[in-house]
Order: C-alpha cells, then structure tokens, then sequence
C-alpha cells in the first residue's frame, strides 16, 4: 500500500506541476485539455484547481506604418501587451462498473488578453483584444487486463462557448464631439467536440502512456456586432466641422478552435523516483485571417479581419518525481512551447522551469502547489503576405526576451 501511495501522490503533482509550466502555451491556449484524473484508481474522485499566470511582454520600436493613421503618438518603447489571468479546472471521476471510468470537467481551454491601451504608437491595430473560453466535457474509458498491465480505450465530447472582443483607434479622437475614435469588434459562438484516444498502465511499477486526440470545434454560429458609434468616418467641412459618425451593426463569419494530438508518459525509474514527459501538436495554423461582414455592406457598415498567421503549435515537456515522505511528494520539470507567431505577433518560442509539491493530508484529501518561470523569446512582428494580400500593414514593432511566472493551487478528494 505505501508504494501505491507514493505513485498516487508523485504522478499526481507531476500532471499540476505541468498543467501549470503549459498555461502560457501558444496560439489562444490558457488551460488546454486534461484528462489526467481519468486515470486516477480511486473509485471516486473530485478535483479543483486554479492557476494564475503573469506574462510580461513588451514592445519597443514601434512603427505606425499607415499613413492613413495620421501617426498617432505615444511611447514607442516599453509598451506593456500582455495581461494576467486566471484558468480554473474542476473535475469529478467515478468508476461505473467493471472496468469502466467516466469523468466530467469545466475548464477554460482558450482565451487571450492583450491591452496596450489608446495611447501607444500602435493604437491603430490594437489597443485592447481578449478572447474567453468554457468548456464542459464528459470523457469515458474501458480497461481490459493486457499482459503485465491494462490496456484502455478513452472516447468522451465536449461542448464549449467562445467569445472575446477587440478594440482599436479606427479614426483620430474628436473631444468636442464626445467621439473617442475607438471601433470595437464583439464576437460569440458555440461548438461540439469530442475525442478519443488509448492507454497502457502497469501500476505495479507507475507506468503509464497515452495517446489522445481532441477535435477541432467548428464555431459556424460565430456572429456579434461592429460599433463604431464612437467613430468619425469622414468630416464635412463647416464652421465647426461636423463629424459623420459611424453605427453599430451586426456582423457573421466562421472560425474553428484547433483539434490536437497528445502523447504522454511516464514510469517508476528507482525507489520513491519517476519521470515523466509529454509532446502535444496542436493545429492552429487553420486560424489565419478571419473575416467578419454584415449582411449588407456599405461605407458606414464595413467588414473587419482578426489577423492571426498562425503555425502549428507543438510543446514538449520532461521532468522527475520524487517522494520526500509518506504524505510529501515533489517534481521538477522543463517545458519548451514552438511560439505560433512567425513574422507577425508576439508569439514566440516559450521555455518554461517548473516545480511543485504534493501533500496527502489523509488518504482521502490531497492538496498540491505548483509554480513555473519562463522565458519569452524575443522577435518581430511586421506585414506578411497571406493569399497574395498584405496582412498587418498598420504597425510594426520588435520584442527582447521577456520573462513571466504562473502558480498552481489545487485540491483533490477521493475515495
């Protein structure tokens, strides 16, 4: 029994300690998907997490390349980009029967927060952008005794909501007409997804590999509004001049959030010792440009574009366990996350050094704390070429290495 426990409590602040290292992953990625508790050999068990994480991107050389723009000013060096955020989990498992196990969980798989605010020299692509995600799942699996271990199949669904807005300068402020300039872009939609994937466990020695594939979601009910009510279009000339002020309107178009492959492993190495790893590929290079138009067009009633360029995502991660105690466990491990952005973005390649710890207060209450430190590379982002069209011709601007850190707290019942 105290060598089951010491592969409860070791594998258990392993899958925190990477859950933590990979909430700063590439692309729209916050808390992605986990099906860890699945695999957990209690017959019941609950879980709650939540890990906060602090990015600290910079811009410096900022160009407004639009002459179009007027040159807004403000600092060109420095600018903050990035904001923190929170990504909670909660999970319930339950095993039903001979050999099956079933788990349903809330968790926030993608979401953005970029906020430089009106008065930086890039006012004119982005002064503020964020994208918010839940999603609710129910995941099952069926295992069978296959030589000196078990072999399991694993199929489940999932359903998620999607929604975010964006804000930028579209046209100079006017403080006597009470017009800020700012357009704003606000965007829902919902989906089905589902996945499937096997495993193969020898508890004896704390083996355990999987391999899971999640779908994409096709949002095709993706819809929201255009507000440029705080927008001079254009100015008649007079004394005083008198700005024609733009709308708000509805707006339509199609996106899917990407479907990914993840292998992971781990095993017992040497006495009250494991390692483990993991290497995910995600699809985002399906989010490219993605265009938004009202049902009838005219010069008061323009589409829009989230420019996005990105490439696929693939993040690999490796680390060790190890038992202090009977109710103290530890891990350590090392994250590298290819960044999604090649040329325009701040999305970068992310190194990522993480550490945790396990403590079972009984064998029924487990409480875990994880914490990561990362580097951002550096690069940057100017106009690119997509479908024979300039994409990002308002702004450029370069980025050094940045740094960011996230904590993980969680809390897990079982019996």
């Amino acid at each position: 029994m105290a060598h089951m426990n010491f592969k409860r409590g070791v594998l258990s602040v392993a899958a925190g300690l990477l859950f933590a290292s990979a909430a700063h992953a590439g692309g729209l990625e916050r808390g992605g998907y986990n099906i860890d508790l699945l695999f957990d050999p209690s017959d019941y068990a609950a879980e709650a997490s939540a890990t906060y994480v602090n990015p600290q991107r910079e811009l410096n050389n900022v160009q407004d390349i639009n002459p179009a723009n007027g040159r807004p000013g403000g600092p060109t060096d420095g600018v903050r980009d990035t904001e923190s955020y929170w990504v909670p989990r909660v999970g319930i498992k339950a095993a039903i029967g001979e050999g099956f196990d079933c788990m349903a969980d809330y968790s926030q798989p993608w979401g953005a927060h970029s906020k430089p605010g009106v008065n930086w020299a890039g006012a004119n692509d982005n002064s503020e952008t964020k994208v918010e995600s839940d999603n609710y799942a129910a995941t099952c699996s069926y295992k069978w005794a296959v030589g000196p271990g078990q072999f399991r199949v694993i199929g489940g669904v999932f359903y998620q909501e999607v929604g975010g807005f964006k804000e930028r300068l579209v046209s100079p402020a006017i403080p006597a007409a009470g017009l800020s300039g700012v357009g704003r872009l606000d965007l829902e939609g919902t989906g089905w997804g589902w996945r499937a994937g096997v495993g193969y466990e020898i508890p004896e020695y704390a083996v355990r590999a999987s391999l899971v594939y999640n779908s994409a979601v096709d949002l095709d009910d993706l819809s929201g509004s255009i507000d440029l009510r705080n927008v001079a279009l254009a100015v008649i000339p007079g004394s005083p001049p008198r700005p024609v002020v733009g709308t708000k309107y509805d707006v339509f178009g199609n996106a899917s959030m990407p479907d990914s492959l993840e292998f992971k492993i781990q095993s017992g190495i040497a006495p009250d010792w494991v390692a483990f790893g993991s290497v995910k590929w995600t699809d985002w290079s399906q989010l490219q440009v993605l265009n938004f138009c009202p049902a009838v067009r005219d010069p008061r009633t323009p589409c829009t574009s989230l420019n996005l360029l990105y490439r696929d995502g693939w993040t690999i991660s490796g680390g060790v366990g190890h038992k202090f105690t009977d109710k103290l466990s530890g891990a350590a491990s090392i994250t590298w996350d290819r960044g999604t952005s090649h040329g325009f973005g701040t999305q970068t390649d992310t190194w990522t050094f993480g550490t945790g710890l396990s403590y079972a207060a009984s064998e029924n209450l487990e409480f875990r704390l994880a914490g990561a430190v990362g580097i951002l590379t550096g690069g940057s982002s100017g106009p690119q070429t997509f479908n024979g069209e300039q994409v990002g011709t308002d702004v450029k601007y370069d980025f050094d290495d940045d740094f960011f850190a996230a904590v993980s707290t969680s809390i897990k019942v079982k019996f």
